[in-house]
């Protein structure tokens, strides 16, 4: 390129004679910046949230060596991961000189904190002395290295302590009472944990308090079959996973244990944890990951469906322009002057394009952070973010501008001023090849949406094993726990529930998982691993859970020997005959069956139901459900519950769920990847219309005298919407065409991780394939109906 294209004066030509174009053809320029906009915005508001998914847990110091201990446990050749791991494993850990820091945790759910009058129900976490040497979050008061050193200890975010004392400044060595029995001291107060941080917690006490007050915790250092705990570990500078991994893999297999034996030791690093949490085969191959995957993706097509109508508009008006670049190059203007002045009139319109992005990024932010539960915001202050904005705003400048530069540049400037060349039509094959391109990506969108909708109601409408109708959960507590026998006979002679009982894990999961020993059938060295709740009187009534066989506890001590199986652990055990009566050997206890529950779905309602084995222990468990009267309305019940609580839980705040809310934030991840790809297949298609509109009026406008001939002689209104409609609709077919078989190949392998899962019929094909034709008539009707019903002596005024 020689050097007089890129003078001042040369540049400043180019920017007027493009500021010119884009006045004086006002409605395509508008069609030009919407349609880029809205594609840019997109791909703006996705590539932020990818962003923002790629920087969990980078805000901590050293995060490239912090790692959490997994365990690869071989179920009779199925390969197993769990997180679950045990204090013996963090006992050994700590000999490795690789590892610098190790730090046992055990999720302690939610407690209550006192300070006087002030009561606090959160969630915290119970962690060893090294848990805040490994994870450096800022500490606004107090030392890292002593923190956790105490056992009556606690350490508080910014956020607890103001809810407690008022203020964040001046709290060290004030006394926090928690459960009502303990009283510690505040050692330390730490920043709030960030959004984007995979670990959240409100307050952290020692692990060694755990160890101290819990009877349970007696030997469990003891054995390295004792898997209730989550360790994390900090490796020294310098030393990589790949240098351990050999050393820790095999460090169970000695004891005599038939879990240890079966168990190999990994690792996964932290920056790993939120987008790689799915396991197959022993390794973190899947998770988060896809769906962010899969959005960028999008997001980069929604991009290029706006450049195709940038480069669809222009080559199809480069009749308008065939007359200047042939007079252009009459005069001695160059080709390559001629693309830089096409580019640059790109370049321009891309520019005002990305700033009306901005502002609709910004508007639209609000309602995205609240579906997407983020906190996303354009980072204007960051030098990076423009120069990769401007980086982007150049590349899709030279995407769209590019096709049309080198089209209208190429033109004959003989056959253009003689008028012997028909520079509409030439490039008429490629219009229909792009749009068919937009189309077809259009399509696929709305077919996945249908698709992910469907799986999420087909999951939500499958039978759940038990009623969450009017069915509430709460957490207990000591001060309960002592009066609980009390307390729910009052709320029953109250009239507001019908019945109230309690169990060691929530009814819409499994809080252990442990091994059956010996069971009647059993393979030599087979191992069997599976879920494991304690539930107190009346479980399964309150619950809505139905038996099968045999029958419910009858809250005698005798039953503390007997279990219920439900009828995924009959058949993962192989029970043959009548399984009542039959005996298993849990720990050391030889336990007798005596009753066989329906499953019911408490983990992942996508999955088969979970091997669960139930306990009677008649005491107050953790976790207590309570069923709502059918005639009782719900906020006189809660406030009347609120009362009972109260009244022999003083120290507590009374908190409530309702289990349909807890069941249906399961579908949570697939609601939100549902609704995100309906937004972006809505953008998509209207973009894509945009475009369409746009040609639609093109070719109403190039074909206005042939439908004033066809008029006079006779043609209808309705022919004429035909003939101008066919040949769109059609491209749209062959896009359906396309689309469909893409969009089911992407979507079988989508669906496969469900073991319960929808099947693609051809319903969801023609369905989006009608809701494609329906919008492009709606698109391109307004035009061919305005050209059809036009006057036709004004348009043959002129032969």
């Amino acid at each position: 390129m020689t050097y007089d294209l890129l003078t001042k004066d040369m540049i400043k030509n180019y920017l007027k004679i493009a500021w010119r174009n884009i006045i004086n053809n006002r409605a395509y320029t508008a069609i030009n910046v919407l349609g880029l906009a809205a594609g840019m915005a997109v791909a703006l508001m996705i590539a932020l949230w990818v962003a923002n998914e790629y920087s969990y847990d980078k805000f901590l110091p050293d995060a490239d060596r912090v790692y959490q201990v997994r365990r690869n446990f071989n179920s009779n050749g199925e390969t197993l991961t769990f997180s679950s791991t045990s204090l013996r494993l963090s006992d050994v850990l700590h000999t490795i000189p690789e590892v610098e820091s190790v730090a046992s945790t055990d999720w302690t759910g939610s407690h209550g904190l006192m300070v006087g009058d002030k009561r606090l129900s959160i969630n915290g976490i119970q962690a060893g002395s090294d848990f805040l040497k490994i994870f450096s979050y800022t500490m606004l008061q107090g030392s890292r290295s002593s923190a956790l050193s105490d056992a009556y200890s606690i350490v508080l975010t910014k956020a607890t302590a103001v809810a407690l004392f008022g203020t964040e400044n001046n709290v060290i060595n004030k006394v926090v009472r928690i459960d009502n029995t303990y009283n510690l001291k505040v050692t330390g107060v730490m920043q709030d944990i960030p959004s984007n941080s995979s670990l959240q917690f409100k307050y952290v006490i020692p692990f060694s308090l755990l160890e101290q007050t819990q009877p349970y915790m007696k030997g469990a250092h003891a054995s390295f079959g004792n898997n209730g705990f989550q360790l994390f570990v900090k490796l020294k500078q310098g030393v990589s996973y790949d240098r351990l991994a050999a050393k820790i893999k095999n460090m169970e297999k000695g004891e005599n244990n038939i879990n240890a034996k079966n168990s190999e030791v990994i690792m996964q690093p932290m920056l790993d944890w939120h987008l790689y949490s799915d396991y197959k085969n022993g390794i973190a191959s899947a998770g988060f990951i896809d769906y962010v995957n899969i959005f960028s993706v999008i997001g980069v097509l929604v991009l290029l469906i706006a450049c195709v109508n940038f480069i669809n508009l222009t080559t199809a008006r480069s009749e308008k322009r065939a007359r200047e670049v042939g007079i252009r190059k009459a005069i001695g203007s160059q080709r390559k002057h001629l693309i830089f002045q096409f580019l640059t009139e790109s370049a321009l319109i891309t520019f005002i394009s990305f700033l009306c992005s901005l502002l609709f990024v910004e508007i639209a932010l609000g309602p995205f952070n609240a579906l997407t539960g983020t906190t996303i915001a354009i980072p204007f202050n960051n030098i990076a973010f423009w120069l990769i904005a401007i980086g982007c705003v150049l590349l899709t400048a030279l995407i769209a501008g590019s096709r049309p530069a080198f089209y209208l540049s190429s033109f004959n400037p003989v056959k253009v001023l003689k008028g012997t060349i028909q520079v509409g039509r030439s490039a008429s094959y490629s219009r229909k090849i792009l749009v068919v391109m937009q189309f077809s990506c259009s399509i696929a969108l709305i077919i996945s949406t249908v698709v992910i909708y469907r799986q999420i109601q087909y999951a939500k409408n499958r039978p759940n094993g038990y009623d969450i109708n009017r069915l509430m959960a709460s957490n207990t507590n000591g001060d309960l726990g002592k009066h609980f026998n009390a307390f729910k006979n009052e709320l029953i002679q109250s009239g507001v529930v019908q019945n109230v009982s309690s169990a060691s894990s929530a009814i819409t999961d499994i809080d252990t998982h442990n091994d059956i020993d010996q069971w009647p059938g059993k393979f030599p060295g087979e191992t069997v691993e599976m879920g494991v709740i304690s539930i107190a009187n009346d479980y399964f009534k309150t619950a809505g859970m139905k038996m099968l066989a045999g029958r419910d506890f009858n809250n005698v001590a005798s039953d503390s020997l007997n279990i219920i199986l439900n009828e995924a652990a009959v058949k993962r055990l192989r029970l043959k005959g009548d399984p009542i009566s039959q005996v298993i050997t849990y720990g050391s206890s030889q336990c007798k069956i005596i009753g066989v529950v329906k499953n019911a779905l408490m983990l992942s309602p996508f999955a088969q139901a979970d091997p669960t084995m139930f306990l009677y222990n008649n005491d107050p468990h953790g976790n207590m459900i309570y069923r709502l009267s059918p005639k009782v309305n719900p906020h006189d019940a809660i406030e009347k519950i609120g009362q009972v609580f109260s009244k022999y839980s003083p120290a507590y705040p009374y908190t409530y769920r309702f289990v349909d809310d807890d069941y249906n934030r399961k579908f949570g991840q697939e609601v939100l990847v549902g609704k995100l790809s309906g937004i972006f297949a809505g953008l998509a298609i209207f973009i894509s219309c945009l475009g369409l509109f746009g040609l639609a009026a093109y070719i109403a406008e190039q074909r206005t005298k042939e439908i004033g001939v066809r008029k006079v002689l006779g043609a209808t209104v309705t022919q004429l919407w035909f003939l101008l409609s066919k040949d769109f609709v059609l491209l749209v077919v062959v896009s359906c065409l396309i689309a469909s078989p893409i969009a089911f190949y992407f979507l079988q392998g989508w669906l496969q991780k469900y073991d319960y899962r929808v099947t693609v019929g051809p319903g969801v094909f023609i369905i989006s394939a009608i809701v494609a034709i329906v919008i492009t008539l709606a698109t391109i009707s307004f035009q061919a109906i305005k050209a059809a019903i036009a006057n036709p002596v004004r348009s043959l005024r002129s032969e």
